[in-house]
């Protein structure tokens, strides 16, 4: 795990080690541990290291192997890099690591572009195949690894952070409407290849794209499952997809505890997160730690789930650390998570995380998480209505439930310079949801929320959040052996028992029923939830500061009339509008874009 940066020149010009530099130092957090760079006469890479397997020196990047003419910069994890590894010896490669970093060296030297093919894990790849004059720039399948690109005549640069590009300075920094058309509709998410900035794009999950030294390219996708029944399971009843199921999961799991270091649990207590922890138990993990997050309540709203979580850990004995935080910490949290994120996220609980990640990390290097589930075994409320509309009827019903803002809407809330006489948003999603592979209208939804939602969601919340404080967090329910799986799985197993019917009967094998059949939780801020006190002060400041009104992106009368009276009926539904449109001015003023 670590973060990874570069320049590739297709000019002549030698690239600019000052500039891949600064992108690197710019992710120390995300690599506290080293750095290095690796030149060639029209490439450089850059990295920060976080080490979590081979501890050594021989781990190090940018790793280089002469013999084999190829450079490389990684960050993530193969899990299964010890069964790649024995395979690639056999077939007559030597190693000078027990690193994971030097299996996709050898794993490319000997299967070409199709080496991701063969990796299971969690991956964004900067490999220079020196003999080509070559880069290969790859991202895992389901895009649980960012790489942020930024393309200038002559010359293209990558990193692991979008801030990390602005740091290298010469990045077109205006607004692209479109993303922002995304992000104003869709709880903040800018789907790939888009961000809201328009000199900066990101690669897609499950994408090769090759880079020639003369500049030109082509980009591959290498995996996408197919939303449908296939005639091989035609026999499976519930039972038996529960079985096939529940093994998929617990090797997902087991998978994921390949490290040199501990591994521990984000334990929220909730249905996703105990399971993990039951599965690990069940594994033989001994002492696991596991850790939770609770803040001040709020009338009737709690702040924390530490029942649920508490019940898991005596379950397990677990070695528990349960971490609760006042009001008070909120706000200069909020800086603090800003800073932190590689992207605008205005989902309220970035700060949790970010607040639970920074107290994680003072124990683990790396913890499990439960990311995922809702979107791969529909557990969000607006899935069970698709089971009762046709194949066409998806746009139609996700939108309803999931828009948060029409776009005649969106056009009376942004400035006359953002507005969009097409409804992007919308086009985007009627494209994905008719596209081929998905069988029914909730196998639509469930392509869409897996594959172009939720890598820009939870993910990037989680990845961003985590790395900021150098931990490393996996999540079991993206194994793709598991999201093919569940793809296959008819949509009347997922939806069951109010959603994620198949994996509560898994769960039912291991979980107390208290904690399998308990009203579905969210992460429980209600300070943020709110959007008031020091936290609407500081949206307030970044909405009428004067860049902001120089830059326009909302009209004047719409921000008055947001900050005369917060909508509390939105702030209760985790869809404040006033911290959306907030987030993203005061993420732009952070990270001084103009």
């Amino acid at each position: 795990m670590c973060g990874i940066s570069g320049e590739v020149r297709f000019d002549g010009r030698p690239p600019d080690a000052a500039a891949v530099t600064r992108m690197t130092e710019a992710m120390r957090s995300r690599g506290p541990d080293d750095e290095g760079l690796y030149a060639d006469d029209w490439v450089l890479l850059g990295h920060r290291r976080l080490t979590i397997i081979d501890l050594s020196d021989a781990g190090g990047q940018p790793m280089v192997r002469d013999d084999l003419g190829l450079a490389l910069v990684f960050n993530g994890c193969i899990y299964n890099y010890p069964q790649l590894r024995e395979e690639l010896r056999n077939a007559g490669y030597s190693f000078h690591s027990t690193s994971d970093t030097e299996v996709i060296l050898v794993a490319y030297a000997h299967w070409g572009e199709r080496f991701v093919d063969h990796l299971v894990g969690m991956f964004a790849i900067g490999l220079v195949d020196r003999p080509r004059r070559r880069l290969v720039l790859a991202r895992d399948r389901l895009g649980i690894k960012p790489l942020y690109l930024a393309e200038a005549p002559g010359r293209l640069r990558f990193a692991s952070t979008l801030p990390a590009l602005l740091r290298a300075g010469d990045v077109d920094t205006g607004i692209d409407p479109v993303g922002l058309h995304h992000y104003l509709s869709w709880h903040s998410i800018v789907p790939a290849p888009r961000t809201v900035l328009r000199g900066v794009r990101k690669l897609p999950p499950a994408t090769v794209r090759v880079i020639e030294a003369d500049g030109r390219s082509r980009e591959q996708v290498y995996w996408q499952p197919d939303y449908v029944r296939e005639p091989a399971d035609a026999g499976m009843d519930a039972a038996d997809w529960r079985a096939a199921i529940s093994d998929a999961l617990r090797t997902a799991v087991r998978r994921r505890l390949v490290a040199d270091v501990p591994v521990g649990v984000l334990l929220s207590g909730g249905l996703d997160s105990s399971l993990i922890v039951a599965l690990l138990a069940e594994a033989g993990q001994e002492h696991l730690r596991t850790f939770s997050i609770g803040f001040d309540s709020r009338g009737d709203e709690s702040g924390d789930e530490f029942h649920y979580s508490d019940l898991v850990a005596r379950a397990y004995d677990t070695d528990h650390h349960r971490i609760r935080l006042a009001d008070d910490d909120l706000t200069p949290a909020v800086r603090g998570a800003v800073l932190a994120m590689t992207e605008p996220m205005g989902s309220h609980d970035v700060v949790a995380f970010h607040l639970l990640s920074e107290q994680v990390a003072r124990h683990v290097k790396v913890a499990q998480s439960g990311q995922g589930a809702d979107e791969v075994f529909a557990g969000y409320g607006y899935h069970q209505p698709l089971t009762q509309v046709p194949r066409h009827g998806a746009a139609e019903t996700f939108a309803a439930a999931f828009f948060d803002r029409g776009h005649d809407e969106l056009r009376a809330i942004v400035g006359p310079a953002y507005a969009l006489e097409h409804d992007a948003s919308r086009e985007l999603l009627t494209d994905h949801l008719a596209a081929p592979g998905a069988q029914t209208a909730l196998d639509a939804v469930l392509r869409l929320d897996t594959h172009l939602m939720l890598p820009d969601d939870p993910v990037k919340r989680v990845d961003s959040m985590s790395m900021a404080w150098g931990l490393e967090v996996r999540t079991p329910f993206l194994d793709q052996d598991l999201v093919t799986l569940a793809a296959r799985c008819p949509p009347e197993h997922k939806v069951a028992q109010g959603g994620k019917g198949v994996l509560k009967e898994v769960a039912r094998e291991v979980l107390p029923a208290e904690v399998v059949d308990r009203p579905k939780g969210y992460f429980p801020v209600p300070a943020l939830r709110n959007v008031d006190g020091p936290v609407r002060e500081l949206v307030a400041e970044a909405l009428q500061a004067p860049v902001a009104r120089e830059r326009g992106l909302f009209r004047p009368e719409y921000v008055a009339r947001l900050l005369a009276e917060p909508d509390r009926a939105e702030a209760a539904a985790g869809s404040n509008k006033l911290w959306q449109l907030g987030l993203l001015e005061l993420w732009l003023q952070t990270h001084d874009i103009r």
